[in-house]
């Protein structure tokens, strides 16, 4: 990242020196002064999709930034953002906790983001309509969300590719008539991974990598400049590649395990092994914008992540009980006359 100075007059308004902000509205920069735009794009913004080589028998790992910066500590979560810009907030985005000021530990270069294009109000909207369209919502859900708001952040995540030279071995069903039998198998294919997104820091939950995952375009990628984040919370990169490559394994196994049920072709694949040889990894450190709304009910803590590249809403809701209780009665009401209804006509 820039130095301060040099981010500060990148963030200053040339026509009167005031600060600005990113719109995602309007897609640029905005002075909060005189509400004068500027945009951020290049002609070299598509080198933003470019992606590195890694040889993990190399001993070498990318250099970190060279100074620490000073970032907002979360005292109940334990993370750590930085802001560019004025928009500084008290709470932490992951998990609402107080935050304190304090000195960070160096980070890696950011290579690119995706930027926000979904405003705070279009989030809070869609957080508020996703809880309203919930399922046995208790009645005083919805005042109760409304009244919370939503918090932006750009998150850290990894992408990689790979290619896989792969030898399994497993077993499956063949049925004759009534029975059934197993029998092994083995075989061998080539399969290639192309920007599997993985979560780049442990704050990054299921819930906030789910909110994202299906939107990701790396053709909507930019090359990284703090104008983009400013007015925005940002978690730095930690993570070596060799901890992104480590952190991913657990989705990797279970892709490559699908894949090898699909060539296998046959019904009841499982004792599944497997061996990979492992080329050809490239990767890219990137930001990605999520906006996220805290709340509590019943003293319970929850939250709704909207997405905040197109603003696909989901989360956490909690269910009333009466109403559960109400629509378990009237199903079984139905069954009932279902029953008694198909018994008559069973008799005439």
């Amino acid at each position: 990242m820039q130095s301060p100075g040099a981010i500060q007059k990148e963030l200053q308004c040339s026509q009167c020196a005031g600060q600005r902000i990113y719109d995602p509205a309007q897609q640029c920069l905005v002075c909060d002064s005189c509400g004068t735009p500027e945009r951020l794009e290049t002609p070299d913004d598509h080198k933003a999709e470019a992606e590195f080589p890694y040889d993990p028998n190399a001993s070498t790992e990318d250099p970190r930034t060279t100074d620490a910066q000073v970032v907002h500590h979360c005292e109940a979560c334990g993370g750590d953002v930085v802001f560019v810009g004025a928009s500084l907030s008290e709470r932490c985005a992951y998990c609402d906790g107080p935050v304190v000021l304090r000195q960070g530990d160096s980070a890696f270069e950011t290579m690119a983001l995706i930027p926000y294009r979904v405003t705070a109000k279009t989030a809070q909207d869609a957080a508020e309509a996703w809880v309203g369209k919930r399922f046995a919502a208790p009645n005083d859900l919805a005042g109760i969300v409304a009244r919370a708001r939503v918090a932006g952040i750009y998150v850290p995540f990894w992408t990689f590719d790979s290619d896989e030279a792969v030898e399994y071995w497993a077993t499956y069903t063949v049925r004759r008539g009534k029975r059934s039998s197993r029998r092994r198998t083995s075989g061998q294919m080539q399969v290639s991974f192309n920007d599997l997104l993985v979560p780049a820091s442990p704050h990054v939950t299921p819930l906030i990598r789910d909110g994202i995952l299906h939107e990701f375009d790396p053709r909507r990628l930019r090359p990284f400049r703090p104008g983009y984040i400013a007015g925005f919370a940002a978690e730095q990169h930690h993570q070596t590649v060799a901890e992104g490559l480590a952190a991913n394994e657990a989705d990797k196994d279970l892709l490559m395990r699908n894949k090898i049920k699909r060539d296998v072709g046959k019904s009841g694949v499982r004792d599944i092994r497997y061996h990979t040889h492992t080329s050809g990894i490239h990767y890219r450190r990137i930001l990605l914008p999520v906006w996220i709304l805290h709340y509590t009910y019943e003293g319970r803590a929850k939250k709704v992540v909207v997405c905040g590249i197109d603003g696909r809403a989901y989360g956490e809701r909690p269910f009333s009980t009466w109403k559960l209780a109400g629509y378990s009665a009237l199903v079984s009401v139905a069954t009932v006359l279902f029953g008694l209804a198909w018994g008559a006509g069973g008799l005439l």
